[in-house]
């Protein structure tokens, strides 16, 4: 029985991955709390209606279901961070009624690979922040995801900007029904004209044809003044097309840019702004995010909130490496005699290697080595 093998698209990360995986988490960590964002840990399992947005039959698809023994009721892996924090707004930290900056860094689990290449255990690291409607947050956030990028030596990045309520509002002008409108938002993320054509065949104009439009609508800029031509004027249209209109002037000349106004790449329960950062060499998005007001009204409290995340996995080839730092051997017969040195050299960062088999020193990766002195114990080099 070979039970060393994994699932498919899973894998371990082994020595040297790990340390560098752990050192870009703990920089992404470190520029968050710098901008004022709040380290949150949720629990990697929870009830699954409170891991499951109402509607988002692609997120339900991603999750893994089991019972719980405790309580008899349905358990899930959580397939999103982004949900999870929402709850933690919403309820433990209701008292608070400003703007909340909260960020995160776990693993979460697909029932589902994203693409052939993809892991099944993404390694999910983002922020969030609640509490303010207004078009700054949302710069704030790309803000913050660009420099993240830029941290980790990510380069030619080039920012796309969609907005979920243009979709939002054609579907509900439409009277698409929630499963229609579920099935569409799958094909508009894939930019499937023809499913796009065959689920909106009933559709009454002018909508079918926007909803033909949206995945036409992409390129630079200029798209936005095509598509006051070719999506109906409703609120939802008009104020889409001002925000990125907006967005787009504040952000030129800082990163390239381009317009997609099928850029619904997410989950269905983003609401307005989206945004994804590409870069050559990747096939898909390196980081994506957008705005997802009122999620929490499920845990007791509706709230402007915008957001953005990446796997940092999908980072692993541009990550600086981390060498192990080269260590101190300790013959195992003096590691008792020496243990208060052996301590001090430890809590002042070294790495210290007890030999119990005599091996060499590339062997234990070690420089140096804990020699007992007239004085007491002495590091000295090979």
């Amino acid at each position: 029985m070979r039970n060393w093998l994994l699932p498919e698209h899973i894998a371990d990360i082994l020595p040297a991955t790990a340390r560098q995986l752990e050192s870009a988490k703990s920089a992404m960590l470190e520029r968050f709390r710098t901008a004022g964002y709040e380290l949150v840990m949720p629990p990697l399992v929870e009830y699954a209606d409170s891991l499951l947005l109402e509607g988002d039959t692609a997120l339900e698809m991603k999750t893994f279901k089991l019972d719980d023994p405790y309580s008899g009721k349905q358990l899930g892996l959580r397939a999103d961070i982004t949900p999870q924090v929402a709850r933690i707004d919403a309820h433990l930290l209701a008292t608070r009624t400003g703007v909340t900056r909260l960020c995160y860094a776990g693993s979460v689990v697909h029932s589902r690979a994203a693409g052939l290449t993809a892991s099944r255990e993404p390694l999910q690291v983002g922020a969030e922040l609640y509490g303010y409607a207004g078009i700054e947050a949302d710069r704030e956030i790309i803000g913050l995801m660009l420099d993240t990028l830029a941290g980790v030596n990510v380069e030619g990045v080039r920012l796309d900007l969609g907005h979920a309520a243009i979709f939002r509002g054609l579907a509900v002008a439409a009277g698409l029904p929630a499963e229609v409108r579920a099935e569409l938002f799958v094909a508009m993320q894939a930019k499937d004209a023809a499913t796009v054509a065959m689920l909106t065949a009933d559709t009454p104009e002018p909508y079918r044809s926007a909803f033909l439009a949206l995945p036409e609508l992409y390129g630079p800029v200029s798209v936005l003044e095509k598509a006051r031509t070719r999506l109906p004027s409703l609120p939802e249209v008009e104020l889409g097309l001002i925000q990125l209109k907006t967005l787009a002037a504040e952000l030129a000349g800082s990163v390239e840019l381009g317009i997609d106004l099928a850029e619904l790449r997410g989950d269905l329960y983003h609401t307005g702004l989206m945004f994804a950062a590409y870069a050559p060499g990747w096939p898909d998005a390196l980081a994506r995010g957008g705005r997802y007001d009122n999620v929490g009204r499920r845990f007791g409290r509706a709230r402007p909130a915008t957001g953005f995340s990446l796997d940092l996995r999908d980072l692993l080839r541009v990550l600086p490496e981390r060498g192990a730092a080269f260590g101190i051997r300790v013959d195992a017969r003096h590691a008792v005699a020496a243990k208060e040195r052996i301590d001090a050299l430890r809590a002042s960062g070294e790495v210290v290697v007890v030999d119990y088999l005599g091996e060499s020193p590339e062997a234990l990766y070690c420089d140096r080595q804990l020699a007992p002195a007239v004085d007491g114990w002495q590091v000295v080099p090979f």
